[in-house]
């Protein structure tokens, strides 16, 4: 049989579990926040079957959707399931890995031809009642937010025509629409892009086309109350490459950056592009909002170049990340003149993970949240995750003050990407919930969930639930309100 690689991607934290499970009323330390009631939903990439290639990524594993899910008294339970997609169907009936490269169709077993490759491994999102996981190479697929059954691909009904829809859509905190594109659209390498708005009940209103510089990675995108904006930075796809078996992304440090934007419930022919720096690389983005002057600024956690070491090495490029630079990066775009090249200006360390409350989407903030590697650390990092190690720093930011407040971890330790639960209390900043990998001697490894009151991350947890399961590294996550899950499509 073929055995997992003996490299970063499968060993350490990132050691396939395969493993779905159950469990109920886990050990909580501290004391629960009231306000934290309802669910935590979290995209963990885990490969059933080892890969074909050996120099496979950690993000192409098979997605499994967990929940955390905070129930009435402080009792908290856990489940974890695969995605049922095509794709993990098709291996399993078989015994055995039958997709190749990512995101390469052309290195796929030919029994798997046209079978929908997607591994919906990426961000549970949450919309008019409905979970859905997502991957942005195709379309979502539907979970039972309650079960976590598989119901299906999902494609609102027929309606979305574009054959991909991204990881990173975004809710106006006041309409309740969603918001969200497909790159490669119609199809590899392809620079269309589509543009969607699915109204607050999630019906698919408008979707519309466009074309961009280049095929880019577009992982995230953004709003603001009058303007959607799309990165486009300079990690390319090409047709010839795929097709001669070769690797989907390749990074070019002479290739400039774009940001489009347009009226955000306008037209496409209305675009208006913006040039940024050579070879830089965004993956998330913080915030965006307008000012009075009529420029939109754009908080996003920038990098000098790529940091996921699969597509450096494919790009010939071997950059380890404290060499990156970068930072949390303000670019600023003023709409009412007539220069076309954007105004950066940084705010804080290098990082990522960004998060703001749901409240302050695409308007103007005061605080967020993200998480980095502390540079005081006395002793090594916690192997592990996508980009090969975990951050152990969380920090709250003021982009306007430049003031930051963090938690550190202890060495081998790690922390993943928070969700922001809101607070009725006048003045509170809410809570942060992220899952903590700690490993306490050899063998010796501890993981759970800690929650941390939002405006003094300082301070520490106010509690931890301890999971005496192994976890594989989450990718992203969602928290869905116990009044909201109670209102799902699905029951």
């Amino acid at each position: 049989m073929r055995k997992y690689p003996d490299t970063p991607d499968f060993t350490g934290m990132n050691e396939p579990v395969c493993d779905e499970y159950r469990l109920e009323n886990l050990d909580v330390e501290g004391e629960i926040p009231a306000e934290v009631k309802g669910a935590f939903f979290r995209a963990v990439p885990d490969p059933a079957f080892p890969p074909i290639y050996e120099d496979e990524s950690a993000i192409s594993g098979d997605g499994m959707v967990s929940g955390l899910y905070f129930r009435d008294g402080g009792k908290v339970d856990f489940e974890i399931r695969y995605v049922q997609t095509a794709r993990h169907k098709a291996e399993v009936a078989a015994g055995k890995t039958l997709f190749g490269k990512y995101r390469n169709p052309y290195t796929d077993d030919p029994s798997v031809k046209g079978v929908d490759r997607t591994v919906a491994n990426t961000t549970p999102v949450w919309h008019a009642g409905r979970l859905l996981m997502t991957k942005e190479d195709g379309h979502p697929y539907e979970i039972n937010p309650h079960t976590l059954e598989t119901v299906g691909s999902y494609d609102f009904g027929g309606a979305l025509k574009s054959e991909t829809m991204t990881a990173h859509v975004r809710i106006d905190p006041e309409t309740k629409e969603m918001f969200f594109f497909g790159y490669e659209a119609d199809g590899l390498a392809s620079t269309k892009v589509s543009y969607c708005i699915a109204d607050r009940d999630g019906t698919l209103v408008k979707e519309q086309w466009f074309d961009v510089p280049y095929c880019s990675l577009m992982h995230d995108f953004i709003i603001t109350e009058n303007y959607a904006l799309f990165p486009v930075l300079p990690t390319t796809a090409d047709l010839d490459r795929l097709k001669a078996g070769g690797d989907h992304w390749v990074h070019h440090q002479d290739l400039e950056s774009w940001v489009g934007i347009m009226p955000r419930d306008g037209d496409v022919s209305e675009m208006r592009w913006f040039k940024g720096p050579k070879g830089v690389s965004t993956f998330h983005i913080m915030n965006a909002f307008e000012d009075e002057e009529g420029r939109v600024h754009m908080d996003h956690n920038m990098t000098e170049s790529v940091a996921f070491p699969f597509i450096q090495r494919a790009s010939g490029l071997n950059i380890p990340p404290e060499k990156l630079g970068g930072g949390l990066m303000r670019w600023t775009m003023d709409m009412k003149g007539r220069d076309d090249n954007l105004v950066q200006v940084p705010l804080g360390p290098p990082g990522d993970m960004p998060r703001t409350a749901n409240e302050d989407q695409g308007r103007p903030y005061s605080k967020g949240w993200y998480l980095t590697v502390n540079p005081e650390l006395q002793g090594p990092p916690l192997m592990g995750g996508v980009v090969g190690a975990e951050f152990n720093l969380l920090m709250r930011i003021e982009p306007g003050t430049g003031r930051i407040d963090a938690y550190a971890f202890p060495p081998l330790s790690g922390i993943h990407e928070p969700v922001h639960v809101p607070s009725n209390e006048n003045g509170h900043e809410g809570w942060l919930v992220a899952m903590v990998d700690i490993m306490q001697g050899e063998g010796d490894l501890y993981q759970g969930c800690w929650i941390f009151n939002a405006g003094d991350v300082a301070a520490g947890p106010v509690a931890k639930i301890t999971i005496p399961h192994r976890l594989r590294p989450q990718v992203h996550g969602w928290w869905v309100p116990q009044g909201e899950l109670d209102r799902s499509v699905r029951k």
